[in-house]
């Protein structure tokens, strides 16, 4: 249940169980819930383009009773790249991590140069491989065939 109270500030429910993703980039929410494929069965709350302090604008997401794991935590961190994780038991913060990017980011998504070995059509068929170039703005580098892939590449690949 969302409230508005008389400062103007939003107010959201607690949730007893689950994850809280904060300080996502604003407008980035949306593209964070669906590369970890939510059930549309699972509660959830997504504001989106909230006031920060840190970040002047940013979404924040809670999912009730999911717990990422590690390869939706790699998917996210490409996503969300500083981004808040918090575990959330019995109402209560359980643990608290920081999404930082990777220098390798492996079987996450597939290189989109046809030519490549770790192309998901491909007959020799490799766990794709990549390395972080820059990651602001993102540049990941694929392993095997040194093809380059910038946001807006991975963002369609996810």
């Amino acid at each position: 249940m969302t409230m508005t109270p008389p400062s103007g500030e939003m107010i959201v429910q607690k949730i007893g169980n689950g994850t809280v993703i904060d300080h996502v980039t604003a407008g980035r929410g949306l593209l964070c819930l669906r590369i970890l494929n939510i059930p549309s069965t699972t509660q959830f709350v997504l504001a989106s383009n909230v006031s920060s302090k840190r970040m002047r604008r940013k979404d924040i997401i809670k999912i009730e009773d999911k717990f990422l794991s590690k390869k939706e935590f790699d998917r996210l961190a490409l996503v969300a790249p500083r981004a808040t994780i918090n575990i959330i038991r019995d109402g209560k913060v359980a643990e608290k991590r920081v999404v930082e990017l990777p220098k390798t980011i492996r079987g996450v998504i597939s290189c989109n140069n046809p030519a490549c070995v770790a192309f998901p059509r491909n007959e020799r068929f490799l766990e794709p491989r990549f390395t972080v170039e820059t990651d602001d703005p993102l540049l990941i580098k694929c392993d095997f065939c040194d093809h380059e892939l910038s946001r807006k590449d991975v963002d369609e690949l996810l």
